[in-house]
């Protein structure tokens, strides 16, 4: 009788223990899913251009919808800069300030469900699918970028060519420093894209909690 006692609490504590950590499990997939929407206040990426001519470097944040001088007219100032050497406008929207604002709230929203109702097994789904989509942003990015800086105008002012003969490209680099000419280009991430990155890494920190609550519980 004793020992039937025993087990019977045993059993009861091992489920109290896996709900415990489901509910803890479910709680960090929440905020997974939630820090995403912080792309909507604070900025994805930020490039910068220094130069001996500009006491204060060039600059712009790059938001999930918009561009945004770092200081006022930067944006204005690198256009003209720019209009030199036969690169194209920095314009006020782009087809993906429509489409990304739609895919985060979307994966925000599917992110708390799951993390609400969803089984651990879905939080891997959503880490998985967030790791795609940012990874074909920043490829989006990058292709951006490359047409920006080598698809030129032919009528350009100003023509510059490398060691080999060919028309030289300014393509800012998507992360990280470069010289172009007697500039140096930083391209770097901000608090926006931190917390994506965050949401991501959490959303995976949740699965594995919740994988090992189920495991422990089945031992």
């Amino acid at each position: 009788m004793k020992r039937r006692e025993c087990l019977s609490t045993l059993v009861f504590f091992n489920l109290n223990n896996l709900r415990t950590a489901m509910k803890k499990s479910n709680f960090i997939m929440c905020i997974a899913a939630i820090l995403p929407m912080a792309l909507f206040v604070f900025p994805l990426w930020k490039i910068t251009l220094e130069a001996p001519q500009y006491l204060t470097p060039l600059g712009m944040y790059i938001y999930i919808n918009d561009f945004r001088d770092v200081n006022p007219f930067d944006i204005k100032n690198i256009n003209i800069m720019n209009h030199y050497v036969g690169m194209k406008y920095i314009p006020e929207a782009i087809p993906e300030f429509k489409i990304f604002p739609i895919g985060i709230i979307i994966s925000s929203i599917l992110g708390l469900m799951i993390g609400l109702k969803g089984s651990y097994r879905w939080f891997l789904v959503w880490f998985i699918l967030m790791c795609l989509a940012s990874g074909a942003a920043l490829y989006d990015f990058y292709i951006w970028e490359y047409d920006y800086g080598h698809n030129l105008d032919p009528k350009a002012i100003m023509k510059f060519t490398n060691p080999d003969g060919s028309v030289m490209g300014f393509q800012p680099p998507v992360f990280g420093s470069k010289e172009i000419l007697n500039f140096i280009a930083h391209s770097y991430p901000q608090l926006g894209a931190d917390c994506l990155a965050l949401g991501i890494g959490l959303s995976f920190v949740a699965f594995l909690i919740g994988k090992k609550a189920e495991q422990s519980i089945l031992t």
